[in-house]
Order: C-alpha cells, then sequence, then structure tokens
C-alpha cells in the first residue's frame, strides 16, 4: 500500500489509506493524507468497493487475495458498478490464472467471461490504458442506459394520452 500511496502522494493527488487494526501491523504509512482505520475486514473491503474506479492489484499474500476476490465477485455479479481490475506481474498472477481456467473454469464454476473481468500486464502504461478505455466504455453504456429509460418513459407518457 506504501508504494501507491507515495506515488499519489508525489504526484499531487490525494493519497487515501485505509487501514486494519491488527497485533502486527505497523499503521497506516507516512504518505497517507486521509487515513481512515478499520476494526473488521468486512467494513474495510466495503469502502475498497464502494468507491472504486478502478482496482490495481500487485502481488501480495492471503489480504490482497481476499480483497481481489471479494472485488471480483461484486463485479461479476453485478452487486457494484462494474470496474476494472488490473493485476500487476504476470509471472506472479501465472499460476492463479492457470487454475482458475484449468480447475474452475473447467469445472463450469466460473465462465470464460469471469476471466475478462482482469487485465493482466507487467506494463505501467498498458494498465492505464485499460482502465481508461473501461472508463469510456462504462460511460458510454451507462449513457445509452440512459436514452433507454428516457425512451421507454417519452413511450409510456404518450401510451397514457
Amino acid at each position: 500500500m506504501e508504494a501507491a500511496n507515495r506515488g499519489a502522494n508525489e504526484a499531487g493527488g490525494l493519497s487515501v489509506g485505509l487501514g486494519i487494526e491488527l497485533p502486527f501491523e505497523q499503521g497506516i504509512n507516512e504518505w497517507v493524507d486521509m487515513g481512515i482505520d478499520f476494526r473488521y475486514f468486512f467494513a474495510r473491503k466495503t469502502m475498497f468497493v464502494k468507491y472504486a474506479q478502478a482496482f490495481v492489484v500487485l502481488p501480495g499474500g492471503f489480504g490482497t487475495m481476499d480483497e481481489l476476490f471479494e472485488a471480483l465477485t461484486l463485479v461479476q455479479t453485478g452487486k457494484v458498478t462494474r470496474f476494472p481490475v488490473v493485476l500487476m506481474g504476470s509471472a506472479y498472477w501465472s499460476g492463479l490464472l492457470d487454475w482458475l481456467r484449468g480447475t474452475m473454469e473447467a469445472e463450469s464454476k466460473i465462465g470464460p467471461a469471469d476471466l475478462d473481468l482482469m487485465c493482466v500486464t507487467d506494463d505501467v502504461d498498458d494498465a492505464v490504458r485499460y482502465i481508461v478505455e473501461a472508463e469510456a466504455a462504462l460511460a458510454a453504456e451507462q449513457e445509452a442506459l440512459k436514452e433507454t429509460a428516457a425512451a421507454q418513459a417519452e413511450a409510456a407518457e404518450q401510451a397514457r394520452e
């Protein structure tokens, strides 16, 4: 988390940190402009996902996997607005992705489209491009939905007249 906070801070952005109270954690790092500590993981994960415009996931441990799969599940099931998920470090993620394809997808526990919820890359420019393109596609999709809803409302109004 420190690398992301430091990058945001040094680039002049607002660096937000969502900490968790654990006996063996060092606490929120020095690069955070606005920090919130949580007692429970579920509350922290809710905040991660609620305000996310994208997830960029770097190699990590159980907590990283927990947050990644929580986000993917919420996007997959439509419980949150779809946002791009980028996995940085193709060598690190390759074993997991092989297992997802070879076991979960092969046994129809997930579908091929579910694997398309993630972009795996080693290149920061590719990650940024993926996020920007996903945001543009989502904006266009939402605009089309608004236009459809407006047309349906207008048709319903005309039918009542």
